[in-house]
């Protein structure tokens, strides 16, 4: 790569990798370098090309990193490699995150850059915490202001007095120096019945809000253990918490849910889960290995499209994945199917073949083998009819045993085997060790995989919430020693979620402190 480069200095926003802007999404896709701070999510790293280069610029307290002389180096030299780098900082960049000194060196060094802004957390945290910086009929200013500085230093470059008018005051990295903060504005002039509150990791499912006045807050945050990262936020506008916080009312905040589900579909349960405002903690117990036995699979779709099948049966989205684009490879598509019906075991299966161009002719109302058999034979006569079924190597017999039991002839077509992802095992027992208030169960695989991912030791599981989405994937849990708390009624993601919320907001469970990976994130950050 000849000529310049380009470093754009990208704001990651307050914490949630959803509130980092679309440009600045886009960017860091497609970047050959990220340099990244402490405070930019790490799931944002995974929107990061595998061959790109990732640094670690991240400054903690009692440790300077790089240092910011070594990073702004770091970042002309990249740029001079001719580079496309992403300077990825935790909420805007130029607001005290020392963006604008980082811009200086790359204008001195003739590095072009550009400036993305981000969500700052000084507004966005206040926000997620049900606190409005400006009301109209409460506050009409606001001042943003670092706490880095003591304000008791005689030569501190805050003008705490000047400050203290403001209606809504913003103090970031203000948490070791709450005393003398709480003592400059009441020197000031602020009456003591202000109110104050701090909000830890703002935007995260492990948010943390203390409220006070400025008369008791510093002893509120001790008797907490509040620690940074923190935002600030002193003035009447606190007080609209009590009737505005939406993020932390949700029915599952806070809760750490394991989710068991392969990494490609792991998401969609995951961001169902975040809705409810849980923690997900994703820890794939199966990988998808495709195998199709090419002539086997050529032979269906021959006799398919001879019209040798009357039913195609899929029980799962893989199956109709891994089937259609073997049809595909073949130069064929949905048409080989002709008079074929198709029935798909449930909604997600259903949703994989509309995907594919098919829409399904029999969904049962319970998404379980057991349920289809029956939904056939109360709408169907299917004696002597041919049953073709692509599905998993190792998959229930129920379904084959129920159709021929009604006279039917089955042939199964093996397209894959779920096996446990190697890299997963090291993880499964670190994450169980920190805590989770539930572990998510979407087949009897992920059940068996994430205990043999454990040798065996469901202890580690006792304490958490069980939560299976059907009935046979609950009977396999039970087998395996597990203790089921939840079985979702509707045999879907959406049911099993849904499952939970209702779980955890009728019995009440208590929530299981944070664990391990609390405390990992508990280091002051300087800017």
């Amino acid at each position: 790569m000849s000529g310049l480069g380009v470093v754009y200095l990208v704001g990651a926003g307050p914490g949630d990798p959803e509130l980092i802007t679309a440009k600045g999404l886009r960017l860091l896709q497609a970047a050959d370098a990220v340099v990244y701070d402490r405070l930019a999510d790490a799931r944002l790293l995974g929107q990061v090309r595998a061959d790109a280069e990732l640094v670690d610029a991240g400054k903690g307290r009692g440790e300077h990193g790089m240092g910011q002389e070594g990073i702004n180096a770091l970042l002309v030299q990249l740029g001079r490699d001719g580079k496309q780098v992403v300077r990825l900082k935790g909420g805007d960049p130029f607001l005290f995150g020392r963006g604008g000194e980082e811009a200086a060196a790359l204008a001195e060094a003739g590095i072009p850059f550009e400036v993305v802004p981000g969500v700052t957390s000084a507004l966005a945290v206040p926000a997620y915490a049900g606190i409005p910086v400006t009301e109209r009929s409460i506050s009409s200013s606001v001042a943003i202001v670092t706490g880095s500085e003591d304000p008791s230093k005689p030569d501190s470059r805050v003008d705490w007095r000047s400050l203290a008018g403001a209606d809504t005051l913003v103090v970031l990295m203000g948490v070791e120096t709450l005393p003398s903060i709480a003592s400059a504005l009441l020197d000031a002039g602020r009456p003591p019945e202000t109110p104050v509150a701090l909000v830890r990791w703002g935007t995260e499912p492990y948010q943390e809000t203390v409220t006070g006045d400025l008369s008791n807050i510093v002893q509120r945050v001790r008797d907490a253990n509040l620690r940074s990262p923190a935002v600030i936020v002193v003035g009447e506008v606190v007080r609209l918490r009590e009737k505005l916080r939406w993020f932390d009312n949700r029915p599952l905040f806070g809760k750490r849910v394991l989710v068991t589900r392969t990494r490609e579909q792991a998401g969609s349960l995951s961001r169902l889960l975040s809705q409810q405002g849980a923690w997900p903690v994703e820890l794939p117990t199966i990988e998808i290995e495709a195998h199709p036995d090419a002539q086997a699979v050529e032979k269906a779709i021959r006799l398919l499209g001879q019209g040798s099948y009357h039913w195609l049966i899929f029980t799962s989205a893989n199956a109709v994945d891994i089937f259609f684009q073997a049809l595909w490879g073949l130069g064929l598509d949905a048409r080989r199917l002709g008079a074929t019906r198709v029935a798909a075991i449930g909604p997600a299966t259903s949703e994989a073949l509309r995907r594919w161009g098919v829409s399904a002719d029999l969904v049962p109302d319970q998404y379980v083998a057991e349920g289809l058999v029956q939904a056939l034979r109360d709408q169907f006569d299917i004696r002597g009819q041919r049953f073709l079924l692509p599905r998993a190597q190792g998959a229930r017999d129920a379904l084959v045993t129920g159709l021929e039991e009604q006279g039917a002839q089955t042939q199964e077509l093996i397209l894959y085997q779920a096996v446990v992802p190697s890299e997963s095992r090291e993880r499964a027992r670190s994450i169980l060790e920190e805590g989770i208030d539930a572990a998510t169960f979407t087949s009897s695989s992920t059940v068996r995989n994430l205990v043999e991912l454990l040798d065996g030791d469901v202890a580690l599981l006792r304490g958490a919430t069980i939560a299976c989405i059907g009935p046979v994937t609950a009977e396999t849990a039970r087998e395996l020693g597990l203790g089921v708390d939840v079985t979702a009624r509707d045999y879907s993601v959406a049911g099993l979620v849904e499952a939970l919320r209702e779980h955890f907001t009728s019995a009440h469970a208590p929530r299981r402190a944070a664990g391990g990976l609390m405390r990992s994130r508990q280091d002051e950050v300087t800017p």
